[in-house]
């Protein structure tokens, strides 16, 4: 449970953090071309776009400090890296989704792990073992729960939809920008830092109609809010990420060289790839055992995690639980014939406890605990211990 901080200590992690963020933004690569385009001009038609689903923000104790719920925001709708994210396909009634338009998500998925990340996919076709739940529903807009929202999602409903047929490079891209919400990240033109001043009439005469014909609640909240500045991954603003809006002629005033329309190149940017990377690297699971009444030492910096193996000598119930003035949410895998399943799980940030499983474990099972951290107040020093 957390103690007051000096304005240093926490500066410090602060800037850890960004650090590494803001090392893959400042190479010069995210800005294209500038807003100047090789070719044909980019079809500048409206587009449809991504409406994402309300959720209310998650409530933190009262009083707590700014610049620890700055990291807690900035992770709160991560996964722990090396979880497995079970997908399902809806493929009959108003859900469902063609052969073709399957594989479209599928390749995006594809794409996404290609890149050497700790983080899994893997196609089910249990719907009550799945994470992701993905459907077609024509009408219904594309849209996707953010991060570790989907958990909360009960197995009867879509966490993902797309509503209109995926088709070259926009279905593609659609599908890839869905999957980075479900990834944990949000729409890139809402970056506070991106100095974005729009045309507000234009904008919402613009998605008020065809063919998003949005009301004007859902285009505030999918184009103008600004986010919350301690929830976004990084300082710079990316107009090329695959999380960006295509913006339409005269609907930005600011940055002036925009004013024409913003065109994202299409694809994942170069810095949509090193941010996925920087919050799920390459898991390399050394895993430590974790046995009864052996505490562990967690050193460890905002955004990183510890991984260890439990093979209980006994079946009978446990408790794990973290101990010290950190952060933390920890999740508990169960080893199912080489697929690591999601067991339990407690995310104690924001509030003054430690995160705690009361489990029951089966002997000569295997199961596998990854801590990940948002914040410490002993330099990155907590433990965790089961009995």
């Amino acid at each position: 449970m957390p103690k007051d901080l000096t304005e240093k200590e926490i500066r410090r992690q602060l800037r850890r953090i960004n650090e590494r963020l803001e090392a893959i933004e400042g190479g010069g690569h995210g800005d294209g071309h500038d807003g100047d385009y090789e070719g044909d001009p980019p079809n500048d038609a409206p587009k449809q776009c991504c409406a994402l689903p309300m959720v209310p923000t998650r409530e933190l104790e009262s009083g707590i400090d700014p610049g620890r719920e700055s990291l807690i925001r900035s992770i709160e709708k991560k996964w722990v890296n090396g979880t497995t994210l079970r997908y399902y396909f809806y493929g009959g009634g108003a859900w469902g989704g063609s052969a073709d338009q399957q594989q479209v998500v599928q390749d995006a998925f594809e794409e996404w792990a290609a890149l050497g990340i700790g983080i899994t996919f893997q196609k089910t076709e249990s719907k009550d073992e799945s994470d992701i739940r993905i459907g077609f529903k024509r009408g219904d807009g594309a849209w996707s729960y953010v991060g570790r929202d989907v958990w909360g999602i009960s197995k009867s409903k879509r966490t993902m939809n797309f509503g209109w047929h995926l088709a070259g490079q926009d279905g593609r891209d659609t599908a890839l920008h869905e999957i980075g919400h479900t990834l944990g990240f949000h729409h890139e033109q809402q970056n506070p830092f991106a100095g974005i001043v729009w045309d507000e009439d234009a904008v919402y005469a613009a998605f008020g109609g065809p063919p998003n014909n949005w009301p004007r609640n859902q285009i505030f909240n999918n184009v103008l809010r600004k986010l919350d500045p301690n929830s976004v991954e990084g300082s710079e603003w990316d107009p090329h990420s695959v999380m960006q809006y295509q913006i339409g002629p005269g609907l930005i005033i600011e940055p002036a060289r925009f004013r024409n329309g913003l065109f994202p190149n299409g694809g994942l940017s170069e810095i949509d790839k090193e941010r996925i990377r920087v919050f799920y690297p390459e898991i390399q699971d050394d895993l430590e055992d974790l046995r009864p009444f052996d505490a562990k030492r967690l050193v460890l910096e905002p955004a990183q995690q510890a991984n260890f193996e439990i093979n209980p000598t006994q079946t009978r119930r446990y408790r794990i639980q973290t101990f010290g003035f950190s952060d933390t949410v920890m999740v508990l895998f169960e080893d199912n014939d080489g697929n690591l399943e999601h067991f339990a799980a407690d995310d104690d940030s924001g509030w003054s406890r430690n995160a705690s499983l009361n489990v029951r474990l089966v002997r000569n099972r295997r199961y596998v605990l990854r801590v990940r951290l948002y914040f410490s107040a002993d330099s990155g020093e907590s433990a965790v211990m089961m009995w």
